[in-house]
Protein backbone atom coordinates (compact mmCIF):
# COMPACT_ATOMS: atom_id res chain seq x y z
CA UNK A 1 0.00 0.00 0.00
CA UNK A 2 1.92 3.28 -0.91
CA UNK A 3 1.88 6.25 0.68
CA UNK A 4 -0.51 9.34 0.31
CA UNK A 5 1.37 11.88 2.59
CA UNK A 6 4.44 10.68 3.85
CA UNK A 7 4.44 11.20 7.40
CA UNK A 8 8.28 10.16 8.86
CA UNK A 9 6.89 9.80 12.36
CA UNK A 10 3.81 8.17 13.74
CA UNK A 11 2.38 7.13 16.84
CA UNK A 12 -1.50 5.69 17.01
CA UNK A 13 -3.37 5.38 20.24
CA UNK A 14 -7.34 4.87 20.42
CA UNK A 15 -7.16 8.13 22.64
CA UNK A 16 -5.78 11.23 21.07
CA UNK A 17 -4.22 14.55 22.02
CA UNK A 18 -7.95 16.17 21.39
CA UNK A 19 -11.13 16.09 21.75
CA UNK A 20 -14.19 17.99 20.26
CA UNK A 21 -17.36 19.03 21.89
CA UNK A 22 -20.29 20.20 19.92
CA UNK A 23 -21.90 23.45 21.56
CA UNK A 24 -25.59 24.74 21.86
CA UNK A 25 -25.44 26.74 18.29
CA UNK A 26 -23.64 24.09 16.61
CA UNK A 27 -20.08 25.29 16.67
CA UNK A 28 -17.01 22.51 17.82
CA UNK A 29 -15.17 23.37 20.86
CA UNK A 30 -11.61 21.51 20.97
CA UNK A 31 -10.11 20.80 24.23
CA UNK A 32 -6.53 19.75 24.26
CA UNK A 33 -4.99 16.87 26.25
CA UNK A 34 -1.59 15.72 27.88
CA UNK A 35 0.49 12.86 28.97
CA UNK A 36 3.71 12.01 27.66
CA UNK A 37 2.62 11.34 24.12
CA UNK A 38 2.12 14.81 23.76
CA UNK A 39 5.07 16.26 25.59
CA UNK A 40 6.99 13.63 23.39
CA UNK A 41 5.96 14.84 20.18
CA UNK A 42 5.98 18.27 21.13
CA UNK A 43 9.58 17.61 21.92
CA UNK A 44 11.02 16.38 18.39
CA UNK A 45 9.62 19.43 17.01
CA UNK A 46 7.63 20.75 14.34
CA UNK A 47 9.37 20.06 11.55
CA UNK A 48 9.98 16.47 12.22
CA UNK A 49 6.50 15.45 9.73
CA UNK A 50 4.91 13.64 12.81
CA UNK A 51 1.50 12.72 12.51
CA UNK A 52 -1.18 11.40 15.43
CA UNK A 53 -3.41 8.63 14.27
CA UNK A 54 -6.03 8.29 16.74
CA UNK A 55 -10.02 7.02 17.31
CA UNK A 56 -13.08 9.65 17.21
CA UNK A 57 -14.50 8.51 20.96
CA UNK A 58 -17.59 10.45 21.19
CA UNK A 59 -20.12 12.78 19.17
CA UNK A 60 -17.84 15.56 19.33
CA UNK A 61 -15.36 13.77 17.25
CA UNK A 62 -17.01 12.34 14.78
CA UNK A 63 -19.16 15.38 13.87
CA UNK A 64 -15.31 17.14 13.21
CA UNK A 65 -14.65 14.36 11.29
CA UNK A 66 -17.89 14.59 9.16
CA UNK A 67 -17.51 18.57 8.78
CA UNK A 68 -13.58 17.64 7.44
CA UNK A 69 -12.39 19.87 10.96
CA UNK A 70 -9.11 18.73 12.17
CA UNK A 71 -5.99 20.10 13.98
CA UNK A 72 -2.69 20.03 11.95
CA UNK A 73 -0.80 16.47 12.61
CA UNK A 74 -3.74 14.18 13.93
CA UNK A 75 -5.75 12.46 12.19
CA UNK A 76 -9.26 10.52 13.84
CA UNK A 77 -10.98 7.54 12.78
CA UNK A 78 -14.71 7.65 12.24
CA UNK A 79 -15.11 3.44 13.13
CA UNK A 80 -18.06 3.00 14.16
CA UNK A 81 -19.28 3.67 17.32
CA UNK A 82 -20.91 0.46 17.67
CA UNK A 83 -17.36 -1.34 16.38
CA UNK A 84 -15.11 0.80 18.61
CA UNK A 85 -18.08 -0.28 21.97
CA UNK A 86 -17.15 -3.88 20.62
CA UNK A 87 -13.69 -3.89 20.60
CA UNK A 88 -13.07 -0.83 23.75
CA UNK A 89 -15.28 -1.92 26.05
CA UNK A 90 -15.88 -5.56 25.10
CA UNK A 91 -12.53 -7.15 24.48
CA UNK A 92 -10.07 -4.33 25.38
CA UNK A 93 -11.11 -3.48 29.11
CA UNK A 94 -12.86 -6.43 29.68
CA UNK A 95 -10.51 -8.97 28.35
CA UNK A 96 -7.20 -7.71 27.66
CA UNK A 97 -7.49 -5.78 30.87
CA UNK A 98 -8.56 -8.16 33.43
CA UNK A 99 -6.15 -10.49 31.46
CA UNK A 100 -3.09 -8.58 32.51
CA UNK A 101 -4.35 -7.50 35.41
CA UNK A 102 -5.01 -10.89 36.83
CA UNK A 103 -8.72 -9.44 37.33
CA UNK A 104 -11.16 -12.47 36.64
CA UNK A 105 -13.14 -14.28 39.67
CA UNK A 106 -12.20 -17.35 38.03
CA UNK A 107 -15.23 -19.70 38.73
CA UNK A 108 -17.44 -17.85 36.81
CA UNK A 109 -16.04 -16.00 34.28
CA UNK A 110 -14.07 -15.52 31.25
CA UNK A 111 -16.63 -17.20 29.36
CA UNK A 112 -15.34 -17.28 26.14
CA UNK A 113 -18.56 -17.89 23.95
CA UNK A 114 -20.09 -16.65 20.77
CA UNK A 115 -20.69 -13.08 22.01
CA UNK A 116 -17.28 -13.22 22.79
CA UNK A 117 -16.20 -14.55 19.33
CA UNK A 118 -18.64 -11.33 18.06
CA UNK A 119 -16.92 -8.76 20.11
CA UNK A 120 -13.41 -10.12 19.17
CA UNK A 121 -14.08 -9.74 15.30
CA UNK A 122 -14.74 -5.78 15.98
CA UNK A 123 -11.30 -6.31 18.12
CA UNK A 124 -9.98 -6.88 14.63
CA UNK A 125 -11.86 -4.40 12.39
CA UNK A 126 -10.94 -1.70 14.88
CA UNK A 127 -7.32 -2.59 14.71
CA UNK A 128 -7.56 -3.20 10.35
CA UNK A 129 -8.86 0.36 10.16
CA UNK A 130 -5.56 1.71 12.45
CA UNK A 131 -2.89 -0.13 10.00
CA UNK A 132 -4.83 1.10 6.75
CA UNK A 133 -4.41 4.50 8.11
CA UNK A 134 -1.00 4.31 9.35
CA UNK A 135 -0.19 2.52 5.75
CA UNK A 136 -1.59 5.13 3.79
CA UNK A 137 0.28 8.19 6.36
CA UNK A 138 3.66 6.91 6.59
CA UNK A 139 6.49 8.23 4.29
CA UNK A 140 8.88 5.27 3.04
CA UNK A 141 10.61 3.97 5.96
CA UNK A 142 8.84 6.27 8.55
CA UNK A 143 8.68 5.32 12.38
CA UNK A 144 5.12 4.11 13.70
CA UNK A 145 5.01 4.17 17.23
CA UNK A 146 1.61 2.36 18.30
CA UNK A 147 0.00 2.16 21.75
CA UNK A 148 -1.07 -0.21 24.41
CA UNK A 149 -3.40 -3.29 24.66
CA UNK A 150 -6.06 -1.41 22.35
CA UNK A 151 -3.67 -1.98 19.25
CA UNK A 152 -1.83 -5.38 20.17
CA UNK A 153 -2.93 -6.48 16.19
CA UNK A 154 -1.58 -3.75 14.38
CA UNK A 155 1.98 -4.50 13.99
CA UNK A 156 1.15 -7.71 12.52
CA UNK A 157 -1.25 -6.00 9.84
CA UNK A 158 0.57 -3.29 9.39
CA UNK A 159 3.55 -5.26 8.39
CA UNK A 160 2.27 -7.02 5.74
CA UNK A 161 0.91 -3.74 4.43
CA UNK A 162 4.21 -1.82 4.64
CA UNK A 163 7.00 -4.32 5.01
CA UNK A 164 9.31 -1.04 4.90
CA UNK A 165 8.15 0.52 8.02
CA UNK A 166 10.19 1.10 11.30
CA UNK A 167 7.40 -0.61 13.80
CA UNK A 168 7.27 0.03 17.54
CA UNK A 169 4.72 -0.85 20.03
CA UNK A 170 4.47 -0.12 23.43
CA UNK A 171 2.44 -1.75 26.74
CA UNK A 172 1.31 0.61 29.06
CA UNK A 173 -0.05 -1.92 30.64
CA UNK A 174 1.05 -5.02 32.74
CA UNK A 175 1.86 -8.19 31.02
CA UNK A 176 0.02 -11.45 32.18
CA UNK A 177 2.30 -14.46 33.16
CA UNK A 178 2.19 -17.32 30.62
CA UNK A 179 0.16 -19.61 32.76
CA UNK A 180 -2.79 -16.76 33.18
CA UNK A 181 -2.35 -15.43 29.39
CA UNK A 182 -2.71 -19.67 28.28
CA UNK A 183 -7.29 -18.82 29.59
CA UNK A 184 -7.60 -16.87 26.47
CA UNK A 185 -8.63 -19.34 23.09
CA UNK A 186 -5.34 -20.46 21.93
CA UNK A 187 -5.91 -19.05 18.64
CA UNK A 188 -6.77 -15.43 20.03
CA UNK A 189 -3.72 -15.57 22.28
CA UNK A 190 -1.54 -16.64 19.16
CA UNK A 191 -3.30 -13.66 17.24
CA UNK A 192 -1.95 -11.35 19.69
CA UNK A 193 1.55 -12.50 20.39
CA UNK A 194 1.88 -12.76 16.30
CA UNK A 195 0.41 -9.20 16.57
CA UNK A 196 2.99 -7.95 18.95
CA UNK A 197 5.67 -9.73 16.92
CA UNK A 198 4.85 -7.36 13.59
CA UNK A 199 6.80 -4.96 15.22
CA UNK A 200 10.70 -4.47 15.07
CA UNK A 201 10.79 -3.18 18.83
CA UNK A 202 8.65 -3.90 21.86
CA UNK A 203 8.61 -1.54 24.64
CA UNK A 204 7.38 -2.33 28.26
CA UNK A 205 7.11 -0.01 31.56
CA UNK A 206 9.55 -2.65 33.25
CA UNK A 207 11.94 -5.80 32.73
CA UNK A 208 9.23 -7.82 34.53
CA UNK A 209 6.24 -6.76 31.96
CA UNK A 210 8.73 -7.38 29.36
CA UNK A 211 9.95 -10.77 30.75
CA UNK A 212 6.02 -11.89 30.96
CA UNK A 213 5.74 -11.24 27.41
CA UNK A 214 8.72 -13.37 26.45
CA UNK A 215 7.45 -16.08 28.43
CA UNK A 216 3.72 -16.24 26.94
CA UNK A 217 5.63 -15.57 23.38
CA UNK A 218 7.54 -18.94 24.19
CA UNK A 219 4.84 -20.81 25.43
CA UNK A 220 2.04 -19.85 22.64
CA UNK A 221 4.27 -21.34 19.49
CA UNK A 222 7.57 -22.74 21.04
CA UNK A 223 8.75 -24.04 17.70
CA UNK A 224 8.25 -20.59 15.84
CA UNK A 225 9.17 -18.35 18.75
CA UNK A 226 12.39 -18.06 20.12
CA UNK A 227 12.59 -16.01 23.07
CA UNK A 228 16.29 -14.92 23.69
CA UNK A 229 17.94 -15.40 27.46
CA UNK A 230 22.12 -14.67 26.89
CA UNK A 231 23.56 -16.06 30.01
CA UNK A 232 24.21 -13.99 32.69
CA UNK A 233 22.13 -10.57 30.52
CA UNK A 234 18.60 -9.50 31.07
CA UNK A 235 16.84 -10.70 27.73
CA UNK A 236 16.46 -8.50 24.88
CA UNK A 237 14.85 -10.11 21.24
CA UNK A 238 12.24 -12.85 20.25
CA UNK A 239 13.25 -14.66 17.19
CA UNK A 240 10.60 -15.79 15.47
CA UNK A 241 9.38 -17.72 11.75
CA UNK A 242 6.19 -17.54 10.91
CA UNK A 243 6.88 -20.72 8.65
CA UNK A 244 8.77 -22.22 11.21
CA UNK A 245 11.53 -22.56 8.65
CA UNK A 246 14.63 -20.23 8.19
CA UNK A 247 15.24 -17.03 8.01
CA UNK A 248 14.44 -16.05 11.42
CA UNK A 249 12.66 -12.19 12.38
CA UNK A 250 13.46 -10.70 15.25
CA UNK A 251 11.89 -8.22 17.32
CA UNK A 252 13.72 -6.56 19.85
CA UNK A 253 12.35 -5.84 23.32
CA UNK A 254 13.13 -2.86 25.65
CA UNK A 255 12.24 -1.02 28.81
CA UNK A 256 11.22 2.63 29.28
CA UNK A 257 10.19 3.33 32.81
CA UNK A 258 7.93 6.31 31.94
CA UNK A 259 8.83 9.47 34.55
CA UNK A 260 6.81 12.32 36.02
CA UNK A 261 6.56 15.46 34.39
CA UNK A 262 8.19 17.93 37.49
CA UNK A 263 8.45 21.07 35.27
CA UNK A 264 5.41 21.09 34.30
CA UNK A 265 3.55 19.58 37.79
CA UNK A 266 5.60 21.89 40.09
CA UNK A 267 4.17 25.23 37.99
CA UNK A 268 1.32 23.65 37.60
CA UNK A 269 0.81 22.64 41.97
CA UNK A 270 1.42 26.27 42.32
CA UNK A 271 -1.13 28.07 40.90
CA UNK A 272 -4.05 30.12 42.33
CA UNK A 273 -6.91 27.39 41.79
CA UNK A 274 -4.79 24.75 43.40
CA UNK A 275 -4.46 27.04 46.66
CA UNK A 276 -7.57 27.70 46.52
CA UNK A 277 -8.41 23.78 46.80
CA UNK A 278 -6.26 23.48 49.30
CA UNK A 279 -7.31 25.57 51.56
CA UNK A 280 -10.92 24.05 51.28
CA UNK A 281 -9.10 20.75 51.92
CA UNK A 282 -7.57 22.20 55.14
CA UNK A 283 -11.01 23.18 56.24
CA UNK A 284 -12.33 19.60 55.48
CA UNK A 285 -9.34 17.72 57.29
CA UNK A 286 -9.88 20.03 60.06
CA UNK A 287 -7.25 20.32 63.16
CA UNK A 288 -6.51 17.55 65.93
CA UNK A 289 -8.30 18.27 69.46
CA UNK A 290 -5.38 19.85 70.69
CA UNK A 291 -4.83 22.57 67.80
CA UNK A 292 -2.37 21.20 66.21
CA UNK A 293 -1.93 20.05 62.46
CA UNK A 294 -3.81 16.66 61.36
CA UNK A 295 -1.57 14.01 59.11
CA UNK A 296 -3.11 13.33 56.01
CA UNK A 297 -3.01 9.81 54.08
CA UNK A 298 -3.45 10.44 50.78
CA UNK A 299 -4.64 8.52 47.34
CA UNK A 300 -5.62 9.80 44.03
CA UNK A 301 -6.71 6.90 42.08
CA UNK A 302 -9.77 6.27 39.24
CA UNK A 303 -12.30 3.89 40.50
CA UNK A 304 -10.03 1.13 38.65
CA UNK A 305 -11.32 -2.24 40.01
CA UNK A 306 -6.77 -3.00 39.70
CA UNK A 307 -6.23 0.42 42.18
CA UNK A 308 -7.89 -1.71 45.30
CA UNK A 309 -9.63 1.48 46.81
CA UNK A 310 -11.73 -0.91 48.67
CA UNK A 311 -8.39 -2.60 50.79
CA UNK A 312 -7.01 0.32 51.39
CA UNK A 313 -9.98 1.81 53.20
CA UNK A 314 -10.26 -1.23 55.17
CA UNK A 315 -6.33 -0.67 56.03
CA UNK A 316 -7.37 2.59 57.34
CA UNK A 317 -10.31 1.23 59.29
CA UNK A 318 -7.99 -1.61 60.78
CA UNK A 319 -5.15 1.35 61.39
CA UNK A 320 -7.97 2.90 63.84
CA UNK A 321 -8.80 -0.54 65.06
CA UNK A 322 -5.67 -1.09 66.21
CA UNK A 323 -3.97 2.21 66.99
CA UNK A 324 -6.76 4.51 68.26
CA UNK A 325 -3.93 6.78 69.22
CA UNK A 326 -4.72 8.10 65.44
CA UNK A 327 -8.28 9.02 65.78
CA UNK A 328 -9.21 11.93 65.09
CA UNK A 329 -5.12 13.15 64.74
CA UNK A 330 -5.20 11.70 61.16
CA UNK A 331 -7.50 12.40 57.96
CA UNK A 332 -7.62 9.92 54.75
CA UNK A 333 -7.88 12.06 51.86
CA UNK A 334 -9.29 10.06 49.15
CA UNK A 335 -10.22 10.71 45.36
CA UNK A 336 -11.31 7.94 43.62
CA UNK A 337 -12.64 9.41 40.33
CA UNK A 338 -14.81 7.55 38.18
CA UNK A 339 -13.83 4.98 35.61
CA UNK A 340 -15.40 3.13 33.00
CA UNK A 341 -19.02 3.26 34.68
CA UNK A 342 -20.60 2.18 31.53
CA UNK A 343 -19.71 -0.95 32.67
CA UNK A 344 -21.45 -2.62 35.21
CA UNK A 345 -18.95 -4.21 37.10
CA UNK A 346 -17.09 -0.36 37.50
CA UNK A 347 -20.00 1.25 38.75
CA UNK A 348 -20.62 -1.52 41.32
CA UNK A 349 -17.15 -0.97 42.64
CA UNK A 350 -17.42 2.92 43.20
CA UNK A 351 -20.56 1.95 44.65
CA UNK A 352 -18.44 0.03 47.11
CA UNK A 353 -15.75 2.31 47.26
CA UNK A 354 -18.27 5.01 48.56
CA UNK A 355 -20.49 2.59 50.88
CA UNK A 356 -16.87 1.70 53.31
CA UNK A 357 -15.97 5.24 53.09
CA UNK A 358 -19.37 6.03 54.94
CA UNK A 359 -18.95 3.10 57.33
CA UNK A 360 -15.74 4.42 58.32
CA UNK A 361 -17.21 7.88 58.93
CA UNK A 362 -20.02 6.91 60.83
CA UNK A 363 -18.25 4.00 62.93
CA UNK A 364 -14.90 6.49 63.91
CA UNK A 365 -16.53 10.19 63.12
CA UNK A 366 -17.18 12.94 65.52
CA UNK A 367 -19.03 16.22 65.65
CA UNK A 368 -15.45 17.86 64.05
CA UNK A 369 -13.60 14.96 62.66
CA UNK A 370 -14.40 13.25 59.46
CA UNK A 371 -11.74 10.12 58.91
CA UNK A 372 -12.34 9.97 55.30
CA UNK A 373 -12.74 13.01 52.84
CA UNK A 374 -13.87 10.99 49.73
CA UNK A 375 -13.97 12.80 46.27
CA UNK A 376 -15.66 11.23 43.31
CA UNK A 377 -15.68 13.36 40.89
CA UNK A 378 -12.39 14.27 38.64
CA UNK A 379 -10.37 17.58 39.58
CA UNK A 380 -6.84 18.25 38.69
CA UNK A 381 -6.42 20.81 40.94
CA UNK A 382 -7.34 19.27 43.82
CA UNK A 383 -5.76 16.24 43.32
CA UNK A 384 -2.33 18.61 42.99
CA UNK A 385 -3.88 20.17 46.34
CA UNK A 386 -3.84 16.87 47.59
CA UNK A 387 -0.44 15.76 46.73
CA UNK A 388 1.51 19.02 48.60
CA UNK A 389 -0.88 18.29 51.36
CA UNK A 390 0.19 14.04 52.07
CA UNK A 391 2.05 13.15 54.65
CA UNK A 392 1.76 9.48 53.46
CA UNK A 393 1.25 8.87 49.85
CA UNK A 394 -1.17 5.35 49.31
CA UNK A 395 -0.57 3.25 46.48
CA UNK A 396 -1.70 -0.43 46.83
CA UNK A 397 -2.66 -1.43 43.28
CA UNK A 398 -3.37 -5.21 43.00
CA UNK A 399 -1.43 -5.02 39.68
CA UNK A 400 -0.29 -1.81 37.24
CA UNK A 401 1.87 -1.06 34.62
CA UNK A 402 3.63 1.82 36.58
CA UNK A 403 1.15 3.90 38.55
CA UNK A 404 2.53 7.52 37.98
CA UNK A 405 0.51 9.05 41.12
CA UNK A 406 3.52 7.21 43.21
CA UNK A 407 5.93 9.11 41.57
CA UNK A 408 4.41 12.32 41.55
CA UNK A 409 3.11 12.71 45.11
CA UNK A 410 7.09 12.84 46.49
CA UNK A 411 7.73 15.54 43.94
CA UNK A 412 5.09 17.84 45.28
CA UNK A 413 4.17 17.07 49.10
CA UNK A 414 5.56 20.23 51.31
CA UNK A 415 6.28 17.76 54.44
CA UNK A 416 8.20 14.98 52.62
CA UNK A 417 5.41 11.91 52.45
CA UNK A 418 6.20 8.69 53.08
CA UNK A 419 5.05 6.53 49.80
CA UNK A 420 3.32 2.72 50.93
CA UNK A 421 3.70 1.09 47.64
CA UNK A 422 2.53 -2.10 46.66
CA UNK A 423 4.53 -4.59 45.11
CA UNK A 424 2.72 -5.35 42.40
CA UNK A 425 2.81 -1.65 41.05
CA UNK A 426 5.65 -1.17 38.14
CA UNK A 427 7.09 1.72 40.22
CA UNK A 428 8.45 -0.55 42.55
CA UNK A 429 11.51 -1.75 40.27
CA UNK A 430 12.68 1.82 40.74
CA UNK A 431 11.21 3.10 44.14
CA UNK A 432 10.54 0.57 46.22
CA UNK A 433 13.73 0.69 48.06
CA UNK A 434 12.54 3.85 49.74
CA UNK A 435 9.29 3.25 50.27
CA UNK A 436 7.23 0.89 52.52
CA UNK A 437 6.55 -2.16 50.62
CA UNK A 438 3.25 -4.04 51.00
CA UNK A 439 1.45 -6.90 49.69
CA UNK A 440 -1.49 -5.56 48.20
CA UNK A 441 -4.05 -8.38 49.78
CA UNK A 442 -3.13 -7.85 53.54
CA UNK A 443 -5.22 -5.47 54.88
CA UNK A 444 -3.30 -5.93 58.10
CA UNK A 445 0.16 -5.53 56.85
CA UNK A 446 -0.86 -2.26 55.09
CA UNK A 447 -2.51 -0.87 58.20
CA UNK A 448 0.86 -1.36 59.88
CA UNK A 449 3.04 0.51 56.68
CA UNK A 450 0.44 3.07 57.55
CA UNK A 451 0.97 3.33 61.20
CA UNK A 452 5.20 2.77 60.54
CA UNK A 453 4.93 5.80 57.63
CA UNK A 454 3.31 8.16 59.92
CA UNK A 455 5.73 7.62 62.99
CA UNK A 456 8.78 8.05 60.63
CA UNK A 457 11.05 10.30 62.07
CA UNK A 458 11.30 13.47 59.56
CA UNK A 459 15.21 13.04 58.83
CA UNK A 460 14.43 9.95 57.60
CA UNK A 461 11.52 10.73 56.06
CA UNK A 462 13.54 14.17 54.11
CA UNK A 463 16.02 11.40 52.88
CA UNK A 464 13.85 8.92 51.80
CA UNK A 465 11.72 11.72 49.61
CA UNK A 466 15.12 13.25 48.21
CA UNK A 467 16.01 9.26 46.47
CA UNK A 468 12.31 8.91 45.46
CA UNK A 469 11.62 12.60 43.86
CA UNK A 470 15.37 11.28 42.05
CA UNK A 471 13.68 8.16 40.50
CA UNK A 472 10.02 9.59 40.05
CA UNK A 473 12.03 12.35 37.30
CA UNK A 474 14.90 9.77 35.78
CA UNK A 475 13.14 9.96 32.26
CA UNK A 476 10.32 12.59 32.11
CA UNK A 477 7.82 12.25 29.40
CA UNK A 478 9.62 13.79 26.60
CA UNK A 479 12.46 12.02 26.96
CA UNK A 480 11.19 8.65 27.68
CA UNK A 481 8.93 9.26 24.08
CA UNK A 482 12.18 10.26 22.30
CA UNK A 483 14.10 7.15 24.19
CA UNK A 484 11.64 5.01 22.55
CA UNK A 485 11.61 6.27 18.96
CA UNK A 486 15.31 6.78 18.39
CA UNK A 487 15.83 3.41 19.57
CA UNK A 488 12.95 2.00 17.28
CA UNK A 489 15.25 3.75 14.40
CA UNK A 490 18.22 2.29 15.83
CA UNK A 491 16.76 -1.47 15.85
CA UNK A 492 17.72 -4.39 13.65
Amino acid sequence: MASTHGAEVLVASNRGPITYEVREDGSLHTKRGGGGLVSGLSAIGPDAGALWVCSALGDGDREAVRRGVGEPGVRMLDIPADVHADAYNGIANSVLWFVHHMLYQTPLEPVFDAEFRRQWGAYEAYNRAFAEALAQEAAEGAAVLVQDYHLCLVPGMLRELRPDLRIGHFSHTPWAPAEYFSMLPDDIRSQLVWGMLGADRLGFLTWRWAQAFMDCAGSTDPERIFPSWPSGSTPKSVGHSPTGRPPLGTTEIGVHGLGADAEFLRKRAHEADVDERMAALRDEIGEAPDGSRRRTIVRVDRTELSKNIVRGLLAYRQLLDDRPEWRERVVHVAFAYPSRQDLAVYREYTAEVQRVADEINSRYGTPGWTPVVLHVKDDFARSLAAYRLADVALVNPIRDGMNLVAKEVPLLSEEGCVLVLSREAGAFQELGDDAIVVNPYDVIGTAKALHEALTMPPGERAERVKRLAAAATALPPARWFLDQLEALKAAG
